[in-house]
């Protein structure tokens, strides 16, 4: 089962819910439940994925500074590939259910590092803006 998933459907995983992370993006009621409930799912995240979920903190703030028009140096394309990652991490249909032990995180760990890879530029101009803040303060 794990076998049969790829970086290839990880990417239709994530392109699939670009139209409803728009959706979510222009709700923002939607989109702070979806953030409550990534923080929620990091932390279940297993220890094996604890390099792809170091970033996701980074993500989703970089996701809720575009959201409240604080950071907007980023492509709504990027914030809707996050948000679509997001989606599908919180999602009930997995692939690889969940609770499979120790597979079952896989297809989860999977999207999220690719939507990490993808966009890994903007995500360091986040951190370079961010550092700049505080920096400022």
């Amino acid at each position: 089962m794990a076998e049969e998933f790829s970086v290839d459907k990880a990417r239709e995983i994530i392109e699939g819910g670009i139209g409803q992370a728009q959706e979510v993006l222009a709700d923002p009621t939607k989109i702070d439940d979806l953030l409550g409930q990534m923080q929620a799912k990091v932390a279940q995240l297993p220890e094996v994925a604890a390099g792809v979920a170091a970033n996701v903190p980074t993500m989703v703030e970089m996701v809720k500074g575009y959201v409240t028009k604080e950071y907007a140096e980023v492509s709504p394309k990027v914030i809707a590939t996050l948000v679509s990652a997001f989606l599908y991490l919180v999602s009930k249909k997995d692939i690889i259910p969940d609770n499979v032990p120790v597979l079952g995180m896989v297809d989860d760990i999977a999207v999220i590092g690719l939507a990490l890879k993808l966009n890994e530029p903007e995500l360091e101009a986040f951190k370079a803006w961010k550092e700049a803040q505080v920096a400022g303060a």
